[in-house]
């Protein structure tokens, strides 16, 4: 059945305002939800939508609040502690459910075979990934492997000037005490720290493998079963990244990701209207088969948190109108591989 009635949980944290702000651009009346009471009628007030206020800790009491819900929009990071409850309630509660993390463990769970198959028999889409830089990274990996169907590899990338919001600079944090990922022979395993030279759009850059969740989406949407991802980085970046890599066993401390985590709530606020209205991202992928060619694939969009605000909201619109598939699945495979090129601010995808 089309979607009805929506949520958009995490409303007042930095990208969940923005998606609230851009729902009610296009005339739609999502419910604004969160654990904290002031804050989360503060931002339904601002906008002038109903909101209900429930934590995370009981499943049970999170499939009640979604009773009335078609769907779910979660922003509430980090997705490491908040994705698995919250998607259960989903399927308790039978509301599709979506998210805007970037992280490979939350991508692993939610493709998994157990969560497949509870979504299908719950009738719901679970889509996690539906922000930047996942949905066109996603959209180029499909455009890739469409192209190339006997590809090996893949590898994806963006260069872009990005202000982080206090969520994202969370987990880069927590990304920090576990080395870094990549997909080889179909499995997320732990990779060398590997460096490349890279033309995103905007000249070569020098840049370096990171963990992000395309490692996992790409998979998914593809098949291709080796993927690395890379970001341009300065050498002075390189060089704290490569001893932040030896001292995984400090950064993995409890004690220390919480005394962080409270620096960035208190210091890190995310990048302004203004900001994001002067940065574009060009976004990269490439794919190779065993006889060494290659398929390079390369995009612009607007800022990786204007996207972020962008994409759920087409996604619950087209959903309005139109049924989809139950079960796992990626923003590529539901939304067709144009879906990026389709918001605004973003250019077609082109392949050399």
């Amino acid at each position: 059945m089309p979607i009805q009635s929506w949520m958009i949980y995490g409303a007042y944290g930095y990208s969940g305002r923005l998606i609230a702000e851009r729902a009610k651009q296009q005339g739609l009346t999502p419910i604004l939800a969160g654990r904290d009471p002031e804050k989360t009628r503060a931002v339904a007030e601002e906008f002038g939508l109903e909101y209900r206020v429930f934590d995370l800790r009981d499943m049970h009491r999170i499939a009640h609040n979604l009773l009335d819900i078609d769907a779910v929009v979660h922003c509430a990071g980090p997705f490491s502690a908040t994705s698995v409850p919250m998607l259960g309630g989903c399927i308790a509660g039978k509301a599709h459910y979506f998210d805007i993390t970037g992280e490979i463990a939350v991508f692993e769970h939610a493709h998994s075979p157990r969560v497949n198959a509870a979504a299908r028999a719950a009738g719901i889409v679970v889509c996690p990934g539906v922000g930047f830089d996942v949905v066109p990274t996603d959209c180029i990996a499909k455009t890739l492997a469409d192209a190339m169907p006997a590809a090996l590899t893949l590898a994806l990338g963006f260069h872009g000037s990005m202000h982080l919001s206090p969520g994202t600079a969370k987990t880069v944090i927590e990304s920090l005490g576990h080395g870094t990922m990549g997909r080889r022979d179909g499995r997320v395993v732990e990779i060398p720290f590997e460096i490349r030279e890279i033309d995103f759009g905007r000249g070569v850059r020098r840049s370096m493998c990171v963990s992000w969740g395309d490692v996992s989406t790409a998979y998914f949407t593809t098949g291709i079963e080796n993927i690395t991802v890379y970001w341009p980085a300065s050498d002075s970046t390189i060089r704290k990244l490569r001893f932040a890599w030896l001292a995984r066993p400090l950064l993995r401390q409890a004690w220390l990701q919480r005394r962080i985590k409270r620096e960035i709530d208190r210091k890190v606020k995310g990048p302004s209207t203004e900001q994001r209205q002067q940065q574009s991202v060009h976004v990269w992928g490439e794919v190779s088969d065993r006889s060494g060619q290659t398929v390079t694939a390369r995009m612009t969009t607007a800022n990786g948190y204007t996207v972020t605000q962008l994409a759920p909201v087409a996604i619950v619109e087209h959903l309005m109108l139109h049924d989809a598939e139950a079960g796992s699945t990626t923003p590529a495979l539901l939304m067709g591989r144009e879906f990026a090129s389709r918001l605004p601010g973003s250019s077609d995808i082109s392949l050399s």
